[in-house]
């Protein structure tokens, strides 16, 4: 009987360099693949790393580029949402779109059966199907991001690092020889240093509008709708005295991009019982039509929230047992049963 073959994402970080380790301990088969996905020192300074683990580990090192495809699903995508006054989450779209989408197909190409990545995440195989669950040590989940696999696709993916908490990862790497963690991270990866401001006027010319209150009041300019997300205090061009009201300070509490306005208010406007989401997806496959009641997370650093959902065709209407901070148009919102994660949709 020959091993099981895994084709194992490797970024050049710890995590996928760590999943890597596992599977071959394991005595999988392991294959190292490498997304090329951007022009740049970061890019190869990544793709040397990779390079690096497949000698230490001795396995095959693959590389497949992706750079055009990365353009149009995620950063294209990314800069259209923030032009329409929305905050998108990249992660998602990169790992339904790229990961777990072309890459998916190479590995499958390449003869794996599995595809594997560095994801704190499980999947627990039957007969019956496939189910996504949270990391064993919920404290570094990222199930919130893979909210969008399918049931045929969770046929031909492992999460080696879904029983193993972070630190555990790092002192496994470290005695096994595996390049350290870089230095710095950065939330998204195409865009240096956090500067989205810079990186977004780069890309599309942006329209200065009003700033105004909930009465109507107008109380300076804005930039650009793109350079504002709900919930923001700080950064508003505007002075101490015009940022707040009664005593208090004001926030983003709404982006309106057909008037080209934002609208700030007290913090007790930026909370929200109910919200809509769609482009749905359920990991079972199967779309509910009853109300069910789940735990939500309107982003991926909030807790999960008790909510009712009612479905109507491609949407469904969230209803929560206490009100939610910012909730965020473009934002991916995920449901769980327990450890289970039941499947999301876009804010």
């Amino acid at each position: 009987m020959s091993k099981r073959r895994v084709a194992v994402a490797l970024s050049g970080g710890v995590d996928s360099s760590a999943a890597a380790l596992l599977l071959k301990e394991a005595a999988y088969e392991v294959i190292g693949i490498h997304m090329r996905l951007r022009d740049s020192l970061r890019s190869e300074y990544q793709t040397h790393r990779a390079e690096t683990i497949c000698r230490i580990l001795d396995i095959p090192y693959h590389q497949v580029d992706l750079q055009k495809e990365f353009e149009f699903s995620v950063v294209d995508y990314f800069c259209q949402e923030y032009q329409q006054g929305r905050t998108p989450n990249p992660c998602v779209a990169c790992n339904q779109h790229i990961k777990f989408g072309l890459l998916l197909d190479e590995a499958l190409s390449l003869g794996a059966d599995y595809l594997a990545t560095g994801h704190y995440a499980r999947v627990e195989h039957s007969r019956d199907g496939h189910r996504l669950l949270k990391a064993a040590d919920t404290r570094g989940d990222q199930s919130y991001f893979l909210y969008t696999l399918t049931q045929e696709k969770l046929g031909h993916i492992l999460f080696p690092l879904g029983e193993h908490s972070k630190d555990e990862v790092k002192q496994m790497s470290k005695q096994a020889g595996l390049p350290a963690a870089a230095k710095s991270s950065q939330d998204i990866c195409f865009i240096s240093q956090r500067n989205y401001g810079a990186f977004l006027s780069q890309r599309f010319p942006t329209q200065p509008g009003d700033i105004i209150d909930t009465r109507g009041k107008k109380l300076g300019q804005h930039r650009g709708i793109a350079f504002y997300t709900i919930g923001q205090r700080h950064g508003l061009g505007l002075s101490s005295t015009q940022v707040l009201s009664a005593g208090k300070p004001l926030y983003v509490i709404k982006i309106e991009p057909e008037n080209n306005r934002i609208v700030l208010g007290p913090e007790k406007e930026l909370y929200s019982q109910k919200l809509a989401a769609q482009k749905l997806h359920w990991i079972s496959g199967k779309i509910p039509r009853e109300p069910i009641t789940a735990q939500a997370k309107v982003r991926y650093k909030s807790k999960e929230a008790a909510a009712t959902l009612f479905f109507r065709n491609a949407s469904v209407d969230v209803y929560f047992a206490k009100p939610q901070k910012a909730v965020t148009p473009g934002q991916a919102i995920v449901f769980y049963n327990m450890d289970e994660v039941l499947g999301g949709g876009i804010i």
